[in-house]
């Protein structure tokens, strides 16, 4: 199963949508964008304080399911659409849209959620995605990445320490380095065929992107 979680950054930023998905889930303001172009969510989930109050109605009269949380909370809305999409389909594999573009501390937030002890075990199932990037994740072990249509770049993100990261069949190859703190290793390349990604311990966050 193939889920679409839609935050409420510029849709400016979007990628290219014409892949189909099972289930669409708008994340607060993400709702209206949503609907602006013609999709209406299966599931609309947040406080909506982005929103005035004609937003509101439009929303909440198109979208047959509307979850509500409290303004003050410890989870962000994003974190909660999370949650309640891997509680509803454990196996299905989730993108995200809308994280990236805008503010520092959601960008922040949103790249350090397949860090989160509670999404541990779905962290391959996630991808962050807009007009631009990829963003997977990586748990220890070996591992062949396949270069994604149209993206030039490829950046190894070490969002924990990091140790025996070798990497393969890629422009800048390494052997068997530990790295002692997040680290990104920006702006390598693929070669033909996938590169190849191996290492002991901590948690990767694969980037795929190109020049806009």
């Amino acid at each position: 199963m193939q889920i679409l979680l839609v935050a409420g950054g510029d849709p400016d930023h979007w990628p290219d949508l014409s892949t189909g998905f099972d289930q669409v889930i708008g994340i607060d303001r993400g709702n209206l964008f949503l609907l602006r172009r013609g999709i209406v969510p299966d599931l609309a989930i947040g406080d909506f304080d982005s929103l005035n109050e004609a937003e509101k109605t439009e929303v909440f009269s198109q979208v047959a399911e509307v979850l509500t949380s409290p303004a003050e909370k410890d989870d962000t809305d994003t974190q909660l659409a999370l949650v309640t999409a891997f509680e509803r389909f454990p196996k299905a594999e989730v993108t995200l849209i809308g994280a990236t573009g805008g503010r520092l501390d959601h960008l922040l937030a949103n790249l350090w959620l397949g860090v989160e002890p509670r999404f541990l075990p779905f962290a391959s199932q996630i991808q962050i995605a807009d007009q631009g990037n990829t963003v997977s994740y990586l748990l220890p072990g070996n591992h062949q990445i396949v270069k994604a249509p149209s993206m030039n770049y490829l950046a190894f993100c070490c969002l924990t320490p990091v140790k025996k990261l070798t990497l393969k069949n890629v422009k800048y190859e390494l052997s068997e380095i530990d790295f002692l703190q997040p680290t990104s290793l920006a702006s390598n390349e693929f070669l033909t065929g996938a590169a190849e990604v191996s290492f002991s311990e901590g948690i990767i966050a694969v980037i795929q992107s190109r020049d806009i």
